[in-house]
């Protein structure tokens, strides 16, 4: 079973499989998103013409072909989205998806057929090794997209199939045009499938109890303003704060209880370290302590997408309310840990664990 967005991605990743001597299903999650993108704005999936485009290839390779009603799962996740953006985090909707509609739903679809694999369109590497199935970066590291599927289930890897992972952009799309798919030269998509304007207006609209005025503060705690809600802002954030104080400020901190937004000068955004809850475990090796008693290792933390993963120590706590947790300290400060944000460990290319940053310890300065 192939996720087919209409892209060129998960388009060649049907073909490979179909020439490895699979015999590959195409699927189309439908989302029930019907609004139009906005005029000259970035593309989105998911949308109808996308899922006419992920049929018009599966008629190219000669493959059987369904469309799958995935909107109230979309619901929920579009829920849970806003949700996180009132507790003043910034969410990864992706890898939520991933988690549990590409790699969750469409295994019990791929069960109710009998199909033994699922694939996709990613740039990840899901590979057999000593023994165990490792889940591992993509070849091409200026497309890698391990960090979105970190919350797979380890179980689950042995029926995963990423073709496209072990090659670059520019071989994709040569693959697609010398086979004829008529998604050869097709823009990528951006942005957040859902969000059609901005965060902000998608959360007034579906939850407008969250969206609460609220003060802007500086370190020491004066008021510099006000503003409309924390829904309009994440850490790191530099436009839109709405003052002008004759020196750049930006968004250090985001606070539920009081709906309070604390700015101040790029220094202040570096963290020393953070803790991470929800944590999947996919290597044996955070198992083993490297410096005991204490279970501690090494690893490279990589704390958003566009992130170059940094050097750390790794400390594993006990559980908590919200699952498995972990203590990060990095070698160098790193800037803009926003909590909400998936952190994902490596040892290389190899995929140790990942999970959810909850707190960020600040950089003395």
């Amino acid at each position: 079973m192939v996720a087919m967005s209409g892209g060129v991605d998960s388009s060649v990743a049907a073909a490979l499989l179909k020439e490895q001597g699979y015999q590959p299903l195409g699927v189309f999650m439908c989302a029930g998103l019907t609004d139009a993108d906005t005029p000259g704005g970035p593309r989105r999936c998911c949308s109808p013409d996308d899922s006419a485009d992920a049929r018009r290839v599966a008629l190219r390779l000669g493959m059987p072909f369904s469309v799958l009603d995935f909107a109230p799962d979309f619901e929920r996740l579009i829920d849970q989205f806003c949700e996180e953006y009132g507790r003043g985090r910034t969410p990864n909707p992706c890898v939520l998806c991933n988690r549990d509609l590409k790699f969750g739903r469409l295994f019990e679809y791929a069960d109710a057929l009998g199909a033994a694999f699922v694939a996709t369109g990613h740039y990840a590497r899901v590979e057999r090794e000593a023994g165990a199935w490792r889940l591992k970066r993509g070849l091409d590291r200026a497309k890698d997209q391990s960090y979105f599927l970190f919350a797979i289930p380890p179980a689950r890897l042995e029926r995963i199939r990423l073709p496209v992972g072990e090659m670059a952009k520019p071989d994709v799309r040569r693959i697609a045009r010398d086979l004829g798919l008529p998604v050869h030269d097709k823009a990528e998509s951006q942005e957040v499938c859902f969000v059609r304007g901005t965060v902000a207006e998608l959360v007034r609209a579906r939850r407008p109890e969250l969206v609460r005025p609220g003060p802007l503060l500086d370190l020491e705690g004066h008021e510099l303003g006000r503003h409309q809600g924390i829904v309009n802002f994440t850490i790191g954030q530099r436009r839109g704060l709405g003052i002008a104080t004759g020196r750049p400020l930006y968004v250090i901190a985001i606070r539920e209880a009081d709906a309070a937004v604390v700015v101040g000068p790029v220094e202040a955004l570096r963290s020393s370290g953070l803790v991470a809850e929800g944590i999947v475990w996919h290597e044996t090796v955070p198992m083993e302590p490297v410096r005991p008693p204490r279970r501690v290792f090494d690893a490279e933390v990589q704390i958003r997408y566009r992130h170059t993963a940094a050097p750390a120590w790794i400390t594993r706590l006990d559980d908590g309310p919200a699952g498995s947790r972990a203590e990060v300290r990095f070698d160098q400060p790193q800037p803009a840990v926003t909590p909400g944000q998936a952190v994902v460990f490596y040892r290389g290319d190899l995929v140790l664990g990942g999970g959810w940053i909850a707190t960020a310890f600040k950089a003395e300065t």
